[in-house]
């Protein structure tokens, strides 16, 4: 399954490993945003049930986080980093996926920071992931394979200050089909009903729904210095009856800018789980 660069990459992981076995099942996730569009417009699930593969931000151009996926952005010098340079020179398929380890066996995924639902993935994809903490963003000194993330799980519970900041980021090589990788699209139950609800149907995995994420913007005035006064402002003029959802987040991205919109998310994703 694995070409030869993307098992080159996998066991230079390994070699940083600390050799601490985790001692629990978990699954790996992909938490992401449904109702999304595509940089041509198209809506990201369709594309999705198109491709019958989830892409990396090198090929997508997107992403929930950082925008630096391109030669000699962030994303780029980080893999050069993680992986010896293994990746420079591949194509843009052949990079990792990008998910987190729900170690915390958490119902709306491992990582709601990038999303209000997420792919659950088969176990099997464990044995062809790459795990560091904190997120590569941050551009961590701790690395490993499957064999040594009880290590980094520790590292993050003892770290973390921030609820959202609590994953333990993985890279998935190879890659991660729809039909064969996926064991089921966990969406939020805003979206029941909807277009996402119908293109999630289409898909080749099962559809599950976890409890939700939903808070009423008055709640919200209780935590005014997590991302900013001005966020809370913005939640209040999307709110639908003084309600926020991701629904909601979604349709006013075509009003307001995208990138105050997520941390508007950041605010219902750390306060407002129903579950």
């Amino acid at each position: 399954m694995l070409k030869a660069i993307q098992k080159q990459a996998l066991e230079h992981a390994a070699q940083q490993s600390c050799n601490t076995p985790l001692g629990s099942k978990c699954s790996l996730t992909i938490n992401f945003h449904p109702d999304r569009t595509t940089l041509s417009g198209q809506p990201l699930l369709a594309v999705m049930a198109a491709d019958g593969h989830l892409k990396s931000q090198f090929e997508t151009g997107t992403s929930n986080g950082g925008l630096s996926a391109h030669v000699g952005g962030e994303r780029w010098q980080w893999e050069d980093k993680a992986f010896g340079g293994i990746y420079n020179h591949c194509a843009a398929s052949e990079r990792p996926v990008y998910g987190a380890l729900n170690y915390q066996h958490h119902p709306a995924g491992a990582c709601p920071r990038f999303g209000s639902s997420y792919f659950r993935l088969r176990p099997e994809v464990l044995a062809r992931s790459s795990f560091c903490y904190p997120d590569s963003y941050f551009n961590p000194q701790d690395y490993s394979d499957i064999s040594g993330v009880g290590h980094l799980v520790a590292l993050a519970k003892q770290s973390a200050e921030d609820a959202l900041d609590v994953y333990v980021e993985a890279q998935i090589h190879g890659t991660v089909e729809l039909a064969r990788d996926v064991e089921a699209l966990v969406l939020d139950p805003c979206f029941k009903d909807t277009e996402v609800e119908v293109l999630a149907r289409q898909l080749p995995c099962q559809l599950e729904w976890h409890a939700g994420f939903a808070i009423t913007t008055e709640a919200l005035w209780q935590y005014p210095h997590y991302r900013g006064l001005q966020y809370l402002r913005l939640a209040e003029q999307i709110a639908e009856q003084g309600v926020l959802n991701p629904l909601v987040i979604g349709e006013a991205l075509e009003r307001f800018d995208a990138q105050d919109l997520k941390k508007v998310w950041h605010y219902l994703a750390r306060f407002g789980y129903r579950g």
